[in-house]
């Protein structure tokens, strides 16, 4: 039965915090493959990974508004290049090929001036000898109910059939950025050289071949899944549906995001006396509850309670999925090489 967006399916992700390193292979996977080469998309990451607690990109996005409320849509802050952190240059010419290599430094010559894309990475919060931080994949949350669709003036945006993923017909798009004041993650880009909003399409063409999103199979750390939520073999649905220890961000901003999350377990504090506090949590619980929403409690002990089960040596599903033994399970049906088809 189709969902009232349209949609038949709804593909998802699902990002485990206690794996992700924080390598940035998946930001530059995905830049390389879709806007690398493309003027005016310089300061377009899709795919970002920012440190948690922190400012992330665009700067402040958390509090720029945007997505429902009530369930009557919102729009927020439109952000600006200068906040997601655009691309800049560097005097390379000079330094390296103008014969001024003991004269001159390396130093940006154009491009952002108060901010970039990871400008913030591992400051975290928490104060020595209790500091904390963890990392935080962003991308295109493909909304089952996206406030982008609903404010756009055209059908330009809109929710694909098959994949519930949030596609955009360039074609048709206006450039009034009406969506990105309407996405309350704040992960759709305007392109100022062809005036034209753009964002993550979860990789479609590579979907459409039964290949995964690269941020998904380049993932070093096996920290990313990817899957229809309505396929009971896939470890998203188990993730998400059966143990319900993958969690969405922010849920409180209303679109039903499909990017999900299983939240990141805590060190034990040190005491003065440099002992461990084993019934504290060095990152603040409701620090994670802000971004998670308040089932992430039991999320939490219902990975802790399975992680002290295979320590004991016993069986846990759970911890075999997340310890993710077999890469090619984190890709669900989409897992044909992409090295095996002549892409057109």
């Amino acid at each position: 039965m189709a969902t009232r967006n349209g949609s038949k399916r709804q593909l998802a992700w699902v990002f485990d915090l206690n794996k992700c390193i924080g390598c940035q292979t998946c930001s530059v996977a995905c830049k390389v493959l879709w806007t690398q080469e493309e003027k005016g998309a310089e300061h377009e990451w899709w795919m970002t990974v920012n440190t948690a607690p922190g400012r992330g990109t665009p700067k402040d996005w958390e509090g720029m508004g945007g997505g429902y409320e009530g369930g009557k849509l919102k729009l927020g802050h439109k952000p600006t290049a200068e906040e997601f952190g655009s691309g800049w240059t560097y005097n390379y010419d000079e330094v390296l090929r103008g014969g001024h290599g003991r004269s001159k430094h390396l130093e940006k010559v154009s491009g952002s001036k108060s901010w970039g894309m990871n400008w913030d990475e591992d400051e975290g919060g928490g104060e020595f000898p209790n500091a904390y931080f963890f990392y935080l994949p962003r991308l295109c949350n493909h909304c089952t109910d996206p406030p982008c669709v609903e404010s756009c003036p055209t059908t330009a945006l809109f929710k694909e059939e098959g994949s519930g993923l949030v596609l955009r017909n360039e074609d048709e798009c206006q450039g009034n950025e009406r969506c990105a004041q309407a996405c309350p993650y704040k992960k759709i880009y305007f392109n100022e050289a062809r005036g034209i909003s753009q964002h993550c399409i979860g990789c479609f063409p590579r979907l459409e071949q039964g290949v995964a999103p690269a941020c998904v199979r380049q993932c070093p750390g096996r920290a990313a899944f990817v899957g229809f939520l309505d396929d009971e073999g896939s470890s998203v649905h188990k993730l998400v549906e059966k143990w319900k220890v993958a969690l969405p961000l922010h849920p409180e901003f209303g679109t039903k995001p499909n990017v999900y999350y299983v939240p990141p377990l805590s060190p034990a504090p040190l005491r003065e006396d440099g002992s461990f506090d084993e019934g504290g949590a060095r990152i603040p619980p409701s620090y994670l509850e802000e971004l998670f929403g308040a089932k992430v409690h039991g999320a939490l002990d219902v990975v802790r309670t399975e992680l002290e089960k295979k320590r004991r040596g016993q069986d846990s599903e759970l911890m075999d999925a997340l310890i993710l033994y077999r890469w090619k399970d984190a890709l669900g049906h989409l897992d044909r090489d992409p090295g095996e088809i002549v892409w057109s």
